[in-house]
Parts: structure tokens; sequence; C-alpha cells
């Protein structure tokens, strides 16, 4: 039997209190895959969405799936990790989804967080709870809702790719979108939900993770303040290969 950790008490004082342990069956561990998956040399990036990349193919306009600045992580030269797309209609034939910094392997994924966060949540959540996507509460859309007998808890997830000194950082760029959810959680938790800020680290070992106040201070404030209000702010961060990404163990956010 493999332990995994069940988030517990949803919403019984309106606040996830604990965290309680349980089994799950071997071979049942969540686990996101990418198919087909080649390494390239990065080369240069023309906008948001596409890079040039040097495969053994010859050079390869890809799609990037993230649109964050990602300057630290796509320097020319880097080793990066590209799939295949199975759509034989889309104009660039690969997708750039991880590339290693150093010894540090770092999924850039931005759909993948919330991926991994419901493949990782769904078989922890308690008896006769539902977990709802894309949820709108206020003027917002909530990645998550938990639904349970006991009441709703929100969550919002956020995808971490920065990473300095062997700490993770989020934002790598200012989020007012970020700021708006956390806001929008705040008001949930003083409404009585339960609400929770999710911090899904996209490369493994981290020491902590915290707001970063030098590139956005009003995101750090916004989180600072929401958690002295009662939101849940969370930290886990991930085993990554070139094809696989996995919720692994909680890291310590630092407020």
């Amino acid at each position: 039997m493999v332990q995994f950790y069940e988030f517990g008490d949803w919403a019984a004082n309106r606040a996830v209190k604990k965290l309680k342990r349980f089994s799950l069956p071997a071979g049942k561990e969540p686990n996101m895959r990418y198919q087909t998956v080649i390494p390239g040399r990065f080369l240069s990036r023309p906008n948001r969405f596409v890079a040039q990349v040097e495969t053994e193919e010859g050079v390869e306009t890809v799609h990037v799936k993230n649109t964050g600045r990602c300057r630290e992580l796509l320097v020319p030269g880097a080793r990066v990790y590209l799939e295949r797309s199975g759509s034989p209609n889309r104009k660039t034939a690969f997708d750039l989804i991880a590339v290693e910094k150093g010894a540090l392997l770092v999924n850039m994924d931005a759909q993948a967080p919330n991926r991994v966060f419901a493949e990782w949540l769904e078989p922890r959540l308690p008896a006769g709870a539902v977990l709802r996507r894309e949820y709108v509460y206020g003027d917002s859309r909530l990645d998550f809702c938990v639904e349970s007998p006991e009441g709703r808890f929100l969550i919002e997830v956020k995808g971490v790719t920065l990473e300095a000194g062997g700490a993770a950082r989020f934002p790598d760029a200012p989020t007012e979108r970020g700021v708006k959810h956390i806001r929008e959680l705040q008001k949930a938790a003083e409404a009585g939900l339960g609400a929770a800020l999710f911090f899904v680290v996209q490369m493994e070992g981290m020491s902590s993770v915290a707001p970063n106040d030098e590139t956005h201070p009003a995101f750090g404030k916004a989180l600072r303040e929401a958690a002295s209000h009662g939101v849940g702010v969370w930290a886990w961060d991930c085993a990554v290969t070139p094809e696989s990404l996995e919720i692994r163990r909680e890291v310590p956010v630092l407020l």
C-alpha cells in the first residue's frame, strides 16, 4: 500500500484544519504523461507563443505552452523537450513542455498544474465530495470547487517555474489576474466558505516557496492579507521527467 495525503475536514470549520493520512492501492498513483517527447536546443523566442528550437530533424518552430516571460529558463543553448502534436492540422508540429536549467529540470507547461492537481486530489476527496472545475464565484472563475455535504471549498492553483538559489518564487511577471483571484478567495473565506491557494511547483527539491515581491509587490501583499483572513496557502513540488509530471511532497510557504 502506498501512503498519500487527503485534504480533511472540508469546511467543517470552513477551513482545512489538517491533512489526514490514508492508503491508496499501489498502481493508482496519478501521473501526467506526455507522448512522443524529443530533446532539442533552444535558439530564440520570436513572440510569447512560439520558439525556434534545433532538433535532430532540423530547426523547428514550436508552440510554447507558457505565455509567461520565462527569461531565466529559455536562454539560447538551453536543452529543451518537445512533445509531438497529434493534430495534423496544426501550424506547429511540437509543443515545448520542459527545459533544463543547469541540473534542474523544469516543466513549463502552463496547462499541467491544474491537470496534475486534479489527478492528485480526486482520489483523496472525502466521501460524498465532488470536484468541480472552472467554478464561478463572485467576479472570478476559480480553478476548482470541492462540494461536499459540509459545504464548498474553493481552490485556485498556480504553477511555479521561477527558481533562485534553490527556492521557488511566484509570479515571474506581474499578474493582476492572480491578485483578483486571491481577493476572491478572501471574500469566500470571510463569507464562511473554505478557500485555498495551492502552488504546484513544476520542479523538484525546492526548499521553500514565497511571493516574488520584487516583481509584483501587490501579489505578495494580497496573499498575506488573504492568509490572515483564513485562506489556506500550500505548495507541493513535483517529480519531473521529460515525459511526466507528478505531485511529490509538500514545500514550506514563506509569507
